[in-house]
């Protein structure tokens, strides 16, 4: 098991999985995270065997405000009388990081791993290029779909598994998009041993968010 931020940044530029721990004040869990030009189907499938959970992409602040995406928790607040089921904090005390969920077109139903991996590895391309970010969003993706965004509020803001992700990617010089996907057990969610212990057998670094 390889343990540092160093070895972390190493890791994602090579297209190699992080261990991420938030830390034991918070939801005390870990997620399985990749930057998102490296995801593959392959890629994707060993997030839903060795993780478990909801595979989503994390954008930075910035990003999201190009592409023009909102929370889902402020447009269900504006519709209507749905608004009274909006979560203002949750258990954890934070709110909530969910923007809408897509599909690329090119897609065929959207949730086989091949399908997740080529709406990822698209939308990773139109923030690389970096020009007409809402016109080719809007142009290339749909919604509703499979692959669940989030948006980061910034690590000063908030210290969840959305923004730890994004400063990894901020300090390892890459572009402001990861994908993760938290790791489950039986019944319940990989506590910081077991998600070491993965790490370890994997030889895979484990970072936690105190380290970021």
């Amino acid at each position: 098991m390889l343990s540092s931020l160093k070895h972390a940044l190493a890791a994602l530029r090579n297209g190699k999985p992080v261990v991420l721990y938030d830390g034991d004040e918070r939801e005390g869990e870990a997620d399985l995270v990749y930057h998102a030009h490296s995801i593959t189907p392959e890629k994707i499938h060993r997030l839903r065997r060795d993780a478990g959970g909801l595979i989503c992409v994390a954008l930075g602040e910035g990003i999201a405000g190009k592409i023009g995406i909102p929370f889902i928790s402020d447009i269900i607040a504006s519709s209507g009388r749905l608004h009274k089921m909006v979560v203002k904090k949750t258990a954890y005390g934070d709110k909530p990081a969910f923007s809408i969920a897509v599909n690329h077109k090119d897609v065929y139903t959207g949730i086989p791993d091949n399908d997740r991996a080529l709406t990822i590895k698209r939308l990773a391309g139109i923030i690389r290029r970096n020009n007409g970010l809402q016109k080719d969003f809007i142009k290339n993706f749909y919604t509703p779909g499979h692959v669940f965004l989030l948006i980061g509020r910034g690590i000063r803001n908030r210290r969840g598994h959305t923004e730890l992700s994004l400063a990894l990617a901020e300090r390892a010089r890459l572009p402001g998009i990861m994908v993760l996907c938290e790791m489950l057990g039986k019944g319940k969610a990989l506590n910081k041993a077991q998600a070491r212990a993965y790490a370890e057998k994997n030889k895979l670094v484990f970072i936690e968010g105190s380290d970021i």
